[in-house]
């Protein structure tokens, strides 16, 4: 079982209620200012990254819906014997964390390392080598960091989160989801992420009274360090680090485009109380009771109605589509809402709300690159009407970006970063 560690400052309530008991076995870090509260849940296991090009999304199809569907892996007597487990999935069978995007620049992949090397690597290798180069696997493993946050509008929270990480030359992928956001930090970073956030005034206690005496030392020490001098190369505030990251961008002639027509609905599967009623008033047949002795089936633990419509709307290949798996979260998904109908009554959420992606190519920057959603949410947050709004969140992918926000203020956003980018200046 993993050490709980906490961050605390206030008792305004979070985006979503906690169980403690569900996250009992996660590592729990909570940062919390005087008007705000931050609460990090450290997901078990190593992630990895993945590129996959559109023109090879079908050809990938298979080993995507594997990943998503966690029985397809492995069938006959391997899967009874007691030796065979899955890794990177909970108890019941679900995964600890999971997105799928796919967006009009690529299609992106986050999945336990076990999955990346025992579902995607095998296909790759059969696959002419020249194609499997243009399929991008990350040679370094992600830890995954679930945040939730109470007290903060949607642009000072991304800034809030990200800030920290950014000064510090952490690199780091934002996924904003239906109900928390979620940051990938390369696993060699775990210790500069704890001391980073700990420097910039986060106070750090434990839920054990050892780690309450060291919750002062550490607050003592986190002033010292605020007075010695940066890193060589680091920057030394966010302004200079989002001048920084702007010419970075415009140098590699990253430029903001938003897609004619598309609109995006954030929506969310049932909770698992309400799956429970719901389910309840359908006709079908128990599974218990057939009596054929066998264990709990993964699919009798999810809304399988919903997952026929994740699959049936991942075959269509669609223009945009985000789907994100956590663990104790119901499903999440930002879609394109020309795929609601596919969905029926399986989703819950405001789906008459349109929000607009405004995309950022970043194939030509490293995986290593750091400050661009700290960057880009900065710049953008001092407008007072963004930064004001309740819709602003952001999609890292493998190799992109989107800023997301309301039709109104999508254009505004776009009046902002156009100059900044514009090959002109």
């Amino acid at each position: 079982m993993n050490a709980q560690v906490s961050f605390l400052v206030s008792v305004t309530p979070p985006r979503r209620r906690i169980d403690p008991l569900v996250y009992q076995q996660q590592l729990e870090v909570t940062f919390q200012r005087t008007t705000s509260i931050l609460t990090f849940y450290l997901q078990d296991g190593t992630y990895t990254l993945i590129h996959i090009p559109l023109s090879l999304y079908s050809t990938l199809l298979q080993p995507i819906l594997r990943v998503l569907l966690p029985q397809s892996q492995g069938t006959g007597g391997l899967r009874d014997s007691p030796e065979y487990e899955l890794q990177g999935l909970t108890p019941d069978g679900q995964h600890g964390f999971l997105n799928i995007s796919i967006t009009p620049l690529e299609c992106s992949v986050v999945c336990h390392t076990s999955w990346a090397q025992n579902v995607f690597e095998p296909v790759l290798k059969a696959m002419p080598r020249d194609t499997a180069k243009t399929v991008s696997v990350s040679k370094e493993s992600y830890m995954v960091l679930s945040v939730i946050s109470a007290g903060l509008d949607a642009g000072g929270r991304v800034m809030e989160l990200t800030s920290p990480l950014a000064l510090a030359g952490i690199p780091i992928f934002f996924i904003t989801t239906y109900y928390s956001d979620f940051i990938l930090v390369p696993t060699k970073e775990r210790e500069n992420v704890v001391k980073s956030l700990i420097a910039k005034g986060f106070e750090l206690s434990d839920n054990e009274s050892n780690f309450i005496t060291s919750a002062a030392n550490h607050k003592q020490g986190a002033g010292l360090s605020a007075t010695s001098p940066p890193h060589e190369g680091l920057p030394l505030n966010v302004a200079e680090l989002q001048t920084r990251i702007f010419g970075t961008l415009k140098k590699r002639h990253v430029a903001p485009q938003i897609e004619e027509t598309l609109e995006l609905v954030q929506c969310s599967g049932r909770e698992a109380s309400q799956l429970a009623n719901f389910i309840h008033q359908r006709p079908s047949i128990s599974r218990h009771a057939t009596g054929n002795g066998r264990r709990p089936s993964w699919a009798d633990n999810v809304d399988t109605k919903l997952y026929t419509c994740i699959i049936s709307a991942l075959v269509s290949q669609p223009r945009f589509m985000s789907v994100t798996l956590a663990q104790d979260d119901p499903p999440s998904l930002l879609l394109d809402k020309n795929l609601l109908y596919i969905f029926g009554d399986s989703l819950v959420g405001d789906t008459d709300a349109s929000l607009i992606p405004i995309f950022l190519d970043l194939k030509t920057l490293p995986l290593e690159a750091t400050g661009i959603v700290c960057g880009v949410a900065g710049i953008l947050v001092q407008d007072t009407q963004i930064a004001a709004s309740s819709e602003l969140s952001y999609l890292s992918t493998a190799q992109a970006g989107a800023v997301i926000l309301s039709e109104e203020q999508s254009v505004r956003a776009m009046g902002i970063l156009k100059p900044l980018l514009s090959e002109e200046l």
